[in-house]
């Protein structure tokens, strides 16, 4: 299983469940994932095309997909995807 920490942003859509533990090969597979289990969820993490939104953060076990192959980075048992929203204040 891979373990996604998911910001306080986005609990209202997983039942405020701060860690899920799900099956993905792909961060686009474990997106599709957690949309099918929490409807709304994908809307706030990616855009009609399927982009991540530039004011998400995601990591791979410490690394941003940016540096890594985007929607395309593999996943194997264990890993840990963290997913992180901008702060933004003035």
């Amino acid at each position: 299983m891979i373990t996604v920490y998911i910001p306080t942003s986005l609990r209202e859509f997983t039942n405020g469940r701060a860690m899920l533990q799900l099956t993905s090969e792909t961060i686009a597979q474990l997106f599709e994932t957690l949309e099918a289990q929490f409807p709304g969820i994908g809307a706030r993490l990616y855009d009609q095309h399927g982009q991540v939104w530039p004011y998400i953060a995601v990591f791979v076990n410490g690394q941003s997909i940016g540096h890594l192959q985007q929607k395309e980075t593999s996943l194997r048992e264990r890993d840990e995807v963290h997913i992180i929203p901008a702060m933004a204040g003035g």
